[in-house]
């Protein structure tokens, strides 16, 4: 009997370890780190930031409305616009003010024009088929803030208990806010919800989102969506503000790496750092902003011809055909090689030049490629071996049958370079949009600083 009962137990207890072990693989389904639905506008955006003080001559809403048409002809699908709210006056920084000095998050600076303007804007550019965020000033606010009588206890105290500006920063004309008050992240989601409602803004660009807790964005984030599908922007870089409230990131170690580049402190390989972590620890379904100049940027450090040089072209180019979403700063697209003052009138001097052309190649080259989308919508980039790497930057995106080729000298020297590997011959166009064909082996001779496109679309 007890012979006969062995094979039974056995069966049965590998039957047990079956039913065990599939039972257990439920434990480990991967499971989606974003549980945001990107708006549908966003996949294949292209962000242009906007300074209404000094983008025109007036400095007002209506002026730039204006130039709406212009940005819309140009590729623009996201007009992010700087802080429109009034500025504080106590402690000032210049004549006009810094804009992030919020004093009323409920109001308009009287310097940009009044609500309808602001509202006659965001109706043009949705009727151009754009959509406009707003700077979001969330950590803190100007010292003479509309809410400070009514509601001290909403900012933080210094070991003295005064108000103080961000720690360690040289920001004087702020005072932090404290987000352990639950009435103070009602006031401020409150406040968001209203442009969002009454003014038909799209969503916003979070200033130094990280130094805001993760949790008041998540619930700001639900609330906005019950509204409309919004597209949220963080000035930060880090995973954890992808999962329930923004969009996009910024893609700040895209940037330093590329500026190293172009002042000769690295080689082209000095990407594959920055790109082998986007493609390994950051999740497909999240968007990094690159960009080769931002307001603080220029203000503060450098125009993009400061940071890139010669290579501000080639930057400008791995923006739009690598993965992320790409930036516009106000004048990029006319050359403009001045930083622009951040606390006066300095109006943009406005015109054409190599920059303005590429720009429209550009867009024109990512409107048409589906592999160019952003986050999961798009193609991944695959690397091409090539015999030059210190000197050449290549690569593969595709998507179906679509096929985009990018093949970069990163170097202040011209450049040979055999490109290795099959999974990208065939027939393309080149940045012109003229036929040209890839074969095994490719060879090209490339000057200083120069690139190449080929995609499958025209």
């Amino acid at each position: 009997m007890k012979r006969a009962l062995l094979p039974i137990i056995a069966i049965s207890m590998a039957l047990y370890a079956g039913f065990a072990y599939a039972d257990d693989l439920k434990d480990y389904q991967p499971k989606p780190y974003v549980e945001i639905t990107h708006p549908t506008w966003s996949r294949n955006a292209v962000i242009y930031e906007l300074n209404t003080r000094n983008f025109t001559k007036e400095g007002t809403f209506k002026a730039a409305q204006k130039q709406l048409p212009r940005l819309k002809a140009m590729g623009v699908d996201i007009v992010w616009l700087m802080p429109i709210h009034p500025i504080g006056e106590k402690n000032r920084k210049g004549t006009l003010g810094s804009p992030y000095s919020v004093r009323d998050y409920f109001a308009v600076n009287p310097e940009f024009g009044t609500k309808d303007d602001l509202k006659a804007f965001v109706d043009e550019a949705h009727k151009l088929g754009m959509h406009v965020i707003l700077d979001l000033v969330a950590n803190h606010t100007a010292w003479d803030n509309v809410m400070v009588a009514k509601h001290p206890d909403w900012w933080e105290r210094d070991i003295k208990g005064h108000y103080h500006p961000t720690p360690w920063w040289d920001w004087s004309d702020i005072i932090d806010l404290d987000y352990s008050k639950p009435e103070l992240r009602k006031y401020m989601t409150d406040a968001m919800v209203y442009w969002v409602k009454n003014y038909g803004i799209d969503g916003y660009r979070a200033d130094v989102a990280g130094y805001v807790p993760v949790d008041f964005w998540d619930t700001a984030r639900a609330k906005l969506d019950k509204i409309k599908p919004v597209f949220m922007l963080g000035e930060w870089q880090d995973i954890s503000l992808h999962r329930k409230a923004f969009d996009a990131t910024y893609a700040w170690d895209w940037y330093n790496s590329m500026e190293n580049i172009a002042h000769g402190k690295g080689d082209a390989t000095s990407l594959y750092g920055y790109y082998s972590a986007n493609e390994s620890a950051w999740p497909k379904d999240t968007m990094r902003m690159v960009f080769t100049e931002n307001h603080d940027k220029n203000a503060w450090e450098g125009t993009g011809y400061e940071a890139f040089g010669d290579a501000l072209p080639a930057a400008i180019a791995l923006s739009f055909i690598g993965e992320g979403i790409p930036l516009i700063h106000n004048g990029q697209e006319a050359c403009n090689k001045k930083r622009l003052a951040f606390f006066e009138k300095d109006e943009i001097k406005w015109g054409d030049c190599d920059i303005t052309t590429l720009f429209s190649k550009l867009v024109a080259i990512k409107r048409s490629n589906p592999a160019l989308q952003s986050a999961q919508f798009g193609g991944r980039m695959i690397k091409i071996e090539n015999d030059n790497p210190q000197h050449v930057f290549s690569f593969l995106r595709k998507l179906n049958a679509n096929k985009v080729v990018g093949v970069f000298n990163f170097s202040a020297k011209p450049a040979k370079v055999t490109l290795h590997d099959d999974f990208y011959l065939g027939n393309y166009y080149d940045l012109d949009g003229e036929p040209a064909s890839i074969v095994h082996n490719q060879q090209l001779e490339l000057n200083p600083w120069e690139f190449k496109i080929y995609r499958t679309d025209k």
